[in-house]
């Protein structure tokens, strides 16, 4: 017969092994990350979200320098230390980066930390100006004008400066794109900034040399020194230029002549004594129309480089034009600084036979640019 034997605490690491007497069994830790690596699973987790709400800081921010913006025209000559600072990081940046496929060899995380770094230099840099020029843009433009489309650029621009993600990974990947977007950007600070640092320009002279600037920007993205050795790319660097400036003159008419604008407008029957309206008008009936006179106030921030003109149309087509020397308003009431009123009518026989229709009076630049427009209708 066998003794049972009373079971004890064993070593051997079976079943019903348990430590020795002197040996604390605590329950295991779980792995405690680090404060960096915990950064780091959280970027990688929330990246994406981060950079669209930095979107929307940055968004807030531009408005911010529209307002700022609203507060003078003097502040516009800044725009070219901007200018010249965004035209070289972004000349330096496809020089280290390279375009498309070959910034994906930059994937260590230095190469990585340099290319967030310039394109958020660059990113603010553009900011600046494009949310800056928005006001200035919004006043010169004639809506229902040729004008009317490069403001809605210039917008886009700037509302395309605070998405990052599609600001880093598409307009900078491509250095067709970048350079495009430079361009825009180049070419509307321009023409601010040259009225803004020699005040009296023509406005002409001004959409020109910015013209001339915007292709010299665009071909510094795309050549290098090497380049400029060979005859064929100076050629094509001077036929695209010439290209350009045509294309200017030609299309004046769709860029507004910043920074003018038309403070106020509108047409009436009779002026009072001070140079005024006795009454504005934007809706008449033909009967009580023996002449129409318009007076317009137009705002010179960058000096009076132009001279301006009143043009008539009635349902689109030109019915009387105006010079300047026949529209100064000599009126006792004095004027704020920076701004002159022009006067110009229809009466007898200068009014159409029939009067029925649509009217616009435009004031227009000596090379066609539109400064402003009043419009009234005429109806039975």
């Amino acid at each position: 017969m066998l003794r049972s034997q009373a079971s004890g605490p064993t070593t051997d690491g079976g079943p019903g092994a348990s430590a020795p007497a002197n040996v604390r069994v605590v329950d295991p830790v779980p792995y405690a990350p680090t404060p960096r690596e915990r950064l780091k699973s959280f970027t990688k987790e929330h990246g994406r979200k981060l950079w669209w709400l930095h979107s929307a800081y940055a968004l807030g921010l531009g408005v911010t320098v529209v307002v700022f913006a609203q507060k003078g025209f003097e502040h516009a000559r800044w725009l070219a230390v901007s200018i010249g600072a965004a035209w070289m990081l972004v000349v330096f940046f496809f020089r280290v980066f390279g375009s498309g496929r070959a910034q994906a060899h930059h994937h260590t995380s230095k190469a990585k930390l340099r290319f967030f770094a310039m394109t958020y230099a660059l990113k603010n840099l553009y900011q600046g100006m494009l949310f800056f020029l928005l006001p200035f843009y919004w006043k010169s433009t004639s809506f229902g004008s040729p004008n009317s489309w490069f403001v809605v650029l210039l917008g886009a621009c700037a509302l395309l400066s605070t998405l990052d993600i599609v600001f880093d990974r598409v307009v900078f990947r491509f250095r067709a794109l970048a350079s495009i977007f430079h361009g825009v950007a180049l070419f509307g600070c321009l023409n601010l900034v040259v009225p803004a640092l020699f005040p009296d320009t023509r406005t002409l002279v001004s959409l020109l040399v910015a013209s001339a600037i915007t292709v010299l920007g665009f071909w510094t993205i795309h050549l290098d020194f090497v380049m400029l050795k060979s005859r064929r790319w100076i050629a094509l660097f001077v036929a695209s230029l010439g290209a350009l400036l045509g294309a200017a003159y030609a299309g004046r008419t769709a860029i507004p002549p910043v920074p003018m604008y038309v403070a106020h407008g509108a047409v009436g029957p009779i002026v009072l004594a001070d140079g005024r309206l006795g009454m504005e008008v934007r809706d008449l009936h033909p009967s009580v129309i023996d002449k129409l006179i318009a007076i317009t106030d137009v705002v010179v921030p960058g000096g009076k480089g132009d001279r301006l003109l009143h043009v008539w149309r009635h349902d689109g087509h030109e019915v009387h034009r105006a010079s300047e020397s026949t529209m100064h308003d000599a009126s006792a009431v004095p004027l704020d600084k920076g701004m002159i009123r022009l006067r110009s009518g229809l009466t007898g026989g200068q009014l159409p036979s029939r009067l029925v229709g649509s009217w616009t009076v435009d004031v227009e630049t000596q090379d066609g640019q539109i400064v402003g427009r009043v419009s009234f209708t005429v109806a039975e």
